[in-house]
């Protein structure tokens, strides 16, 4: 059986901590920002463990499981 191959797109987008929690960068950061104000902007540098709904398959793609 060949290796599994890590999905390159996810492993840009993700990252795994060393506890093993995936985190993703949080969405609507990129334009449109005159109209958000400077704390939730600044919310959106940080960030946020993914859904338990989605961890099965982004694990899978980053090759964890």
């Amino acid at each position: 059986m060949p290796k599994m191959k890590t999905h390159r797109g996810s492993a840009k987008r993700f990252r795994v901590t060393g506890s093993g929690k995936i985190m993703r960068a949080k969405a609507f950061k990129s334009h449109i920002l005159t109209k958000k104000s400077p704390k939730r902007k600044r919310n959106f540098r940080k960030e946020e463990p993914i859904a338990a709904a989605d961890r099965r398959v982004v694990a899978r793609n980053l090759g964890l499981r």
